[in-house]
């Protein structure tokens, strides 16, 4: 079981392109910031750091274009700076949402371990519309996202290829990446991401 430990933030803008930004503190890679954005036609595009965390990645989730590029992440208590690429992205981090509070009545050793995100996920669909806590988004891998708190994204800035992709809106409709999408309110989560590659 490959195990990723850090926070998950999703932005949508008003261009209709989406975001979502993993920040890894803990990984079997190391700590490193990867990037996957829908455009509003749907084109899917990752942004990793390096050859090897862009194979694990690509073969985890799906994407029409993998771009190999440093990174950089900057998170503090208010703020989250991304910049790769031809991408710069500036938000603004608020207090916990709804979500959140729901996430922190469960103990975090619970709220991470893959047989309860197995148990809870068909309640979790119904809460928030196109979240999974667990599934496959194929090539063999099961996946399992255990989230321990959520803070909302209050506004945001974000360039691509040099057009600016408009104010913070709603991530809808929901990213095509894998099995599941980030919450359709912008929001940073804190998130342990458990894998199951099948035995060779």
């Amino acid at each position: 079981m490959d195990r990723f430990e850090g926070h998950i933030a999703g932005i949508g803008t008003a261009s209709g392109t989406r975001l979502v930004i993993g920040r890894w503190d803990t990984s079997p890679f190391g700590a490193f910031t990867d990037v996957m954005i829908e455009d509003a036609a749907g084109r899917r595009t990752l942004l990793a750091p390096g050859q090897e965390i862009a194979e694990y990645v690509g073969a985890t989730y799906t994407f029409d274009d993998v771009v190999l590029t440093p990174v950089s992440c900057t998170l503090t208590v208010d703020r989250l700076v991304v910049e790769a690429d031809d991408l710069r992205v500036r938000a603004g981090i608020g207090g916990v949402t709804p979500l959140g509070r729901l996430l922190g009545l469960v103990p975090p050793r619970l709220a991470t371990h893959p047989r309860w995100l197995a148990l809870i996920n068909p309640v979790a669909r119904l809460l928030v519309k196109g979240v999974a806590t667990a599934g496959s988004a194929g090539h063999g891998r099961t996946e399992y996202y255990g989230a321990t708190s959520a803070r909302a994204i209050t506004g945001a800035t974000a360039v691509w290829h040099g057009a600016d992709l408009g104010a913070l809106a709603p991530v809808s409709p929901p990213v095509r990446f894998g099995f599941s999408s980030a919450p359709p309110r912008p929001q940073l989560v804190s998130v342990t991401t458990s894998i199951r590659r099948p035995e060779r």
